[in-house]
């Protein structure tokens, strides 16, 4: 968080003629809290923490906050990404080398094989092939338009991957090189849509919000003869608009951005994967979890449980890009209604349907650290997600 958020947090507390403790009853953050932001004590809150002083407040989030509220990943974690942070910077300033120029048959192949490897959070072998992947992908940028349509896609997949493990910086710098690839709008969307939740994860609402308000404005299509491509485009970019929105504490736009992209959705009529892309896997069921999602920034566990109960469980893989962030909120609204059993049962299923995925995810390990602080004894299988959370002991 920036060093003057405590600052900018007190001069709001005031003037809404709030003391500490009446801002604490109003937005339901500790007094001890919002007492070590004041003081410059603390300068780590989440997300979710933030807009709920700023809604009790009465001021968009980014009031309060202008840079990112969550941490880069550690040094550990940096370091086992360093060829791909590598290769990436030969491929920006042109000096990737290979021994034997690739086929754009044999890339295009390499890709197809490597796409189950992101779809599935497979984050140790990614580590093991993308960096030559990704100097095969150069080199064919230079042979043929196609190549450079292949190196698009890759630059995509992995600029979302970095964004997942928390690199932020290679993730933009990666992003923009697949943006400045791209071959036409609906390739930009793609890759501006992962540069949306880039943005979210960052903390940087406002430039979020004016990003995919910028793209959905210039990308809009007439429902009445757009094709499932442009359906999809539009409707997540939407749905980036709204996840901004709601965490800028504007209900209302993020609920409006939400009618869209369900217009949009229903146009499609089910959940659609344009060209077995997970990234953009769009529909009905898409705009529920993501509604869902809002419910949860809004502290709303009831809505969460009510929406999830109406959400399928078949008919579409689980990834991280769909139910199973969503079954996190599950989990949370879960362990808010005291319901702790449930949390760690879905927390637990989380954890055998993305076992690589799930100990990335700081949002997993503070609803779980919510459920252990509340238990005076633990189970055997909390005891086992704490330590694959790592959880601090």
């Amino acid at each position: 968080m920036p060093a003057d958020v405590g600052e900018r947090l007190r001069s709001a507390r005031k003037r809404r003629g709030l003391t500490q403790q009446g801002l604490a009853r109003e937005s339901g953050v500790s007094v001890s809290l919002i007492r070590k932001l004041e003081q410059g004590e603390r300068r780590d809150a989440r997300l979710e923490t933030v807009r709920k002083l700023a809604a009790a407040l009465g001021v968009p989030t980014t009031r309060l906050v202008a840079e990112a509220v969550e941490d880069g990943s550690g040094t550990v974690v940096s370091d086992q990404w360093a060829p791909v942070r590598n290769a990436l910077t030969a491929s920006a300033t042109g000096a990737a080398d290979v021994d034997e120029p690739p086929t754009l048959d044999g890339l295009r192949d390499a890709l197809r094989a490597v796409v189950p490897l992101f779809s599935g959070d497979r984050f140790a072998e990614l580590r093991t092939v993308l960096p030559a992947l990704l100097r095969d992908a150069d080199a064919a940028a230079r042979l043929a338009p196609e190549g450079r349509a292949l190196r698009v896609r890759l630059l995509q997949l992995t600029g979302w991957l970095l964004t997942q493990t928390r690199q932020f910086e290679a993730a933009e710098r990666c992003l923009g090189m697949a943006l400045t690839g791209s071959a036409d709008r609906l390739q930009g969307a793609s890759t501006v849509n992962t540069m949306c939740w880039l943005l979210l994860r960052q903390g940087r609402l406002d430039r979020a919000r004016e990003l995919a308000t910028q793209w959905a404005d210039e990308t809009e299509p007439r429902l009445s003869r757009a094709t499932p491509d442009e359906l999809s485009a539009w409707g997540w970019l939407l749905l980036r608009l709204s996840a901004a929105a709601v965490r800028d504490n504007r209900p209302d736009e993020a609920e409006e951005a939400l009618r869209f992209a369900h217009s949009a959705a229903v146009a499609l009529g089910r959940e659609f994967v344009p060209g077995d892309d997970f990234l953009r896997a769009f529909g009905p069921v898409t705009v529920t979890l993501k509604r869902t999602e809002n419910a949860m920034v809004l502290d709303r566990p009831d809505v969460v449980l009510k929406l999830a109960s109406k959400v399928p469980t078949g008919g579409f893989r689980p990834t991280s890009n769909n139910r199973n962030r969503h079954l996190l909120d599950v989990a949370n609204a879960y362990a808010r209604t005291r319901q702790y059993g449930l949390a760690v049962d879905t927390l637990a299923g989380v954890r055998a349907a993305a076992p690589q995925w799930l100990p990335n995810q700081r949002y997993a390990r503070d609803v779980l650290a919510h459920v252990v602080a509340r238990r005076r004894t633990l189970t055997e299988e909390m005891r086992s997600l704490a330590d694959t959370m790592e959880l601090p002991v």
